[in-house]
């Protein structure tokens, strides 16, 4: 019983992370950076995964990855989160370099990426998309993989 509920909290935890952000996406016309982009794969493999599991009849191991597939998802939203906030920096691809004195504003401004990984398109409460993803990713990991030890304890 204990997996079946792991599963169904991880499948309905991802997709409802997934659908949000495809939401702020497409609704909200809040493009995504390439961070936020990294976040969603590792919820499309813990759907992939839960799937699998459900079709399986919820075996334990195969939830069990589809748990770890939401916490490396957690990991990417507190690094990008950590970018947002400045407190450490952030790949070269999406995040803009300041500009040193004597260069050319426009060559550098048009030089930098479009979609900055380091400034966060929407918050709440001073919390980014990221941190929110960070933040419930953990809550449904953390919680699955509660559920599942807690069945092989008894």
């Amino acid at each position: 019983m204990s997996s079946r509920l792991a599963n169904a909290l991880v499948l309905t935890g991802s997709a409802a992370l997934l659908g949000g952000a495809l939401a702020f996406q497409y609704l909200g016309h809040l493009a995504p950076c390439e961070m936020c982009l990294w976040q969603r794969w590792p919820h499309v493999a813990a759907l992939v995964l839960g799937l699998a599991a459900w079709a399986m009849g919820s075996r334990r191991g195969v939830v069990a990855l589809a748990a770890v597939a939401v916490l490396a998802s957690a990991g990417i939203g507190y690094y990008h989160a950590g970018v947002e906030y400045h407190w450490w920096a952030g790949p070269q691809a999406c995040t803009a370099p300041a500009f040193a004195a004597g260069t050319d504003f426009i060559t550098a401004a048009l030089a930098s990426p479009m979609i900055r990984c380091d400034a966060a398109a929407w918050t709440l409460f001073g919390v980014s998309m990221a941190g929110y993803n960070a933040l419930i990713s953990t809550g449904i990991g953390g919680t699955a993989l509660w559920l599942l030890r807690r069945r092989s304890r008894r």
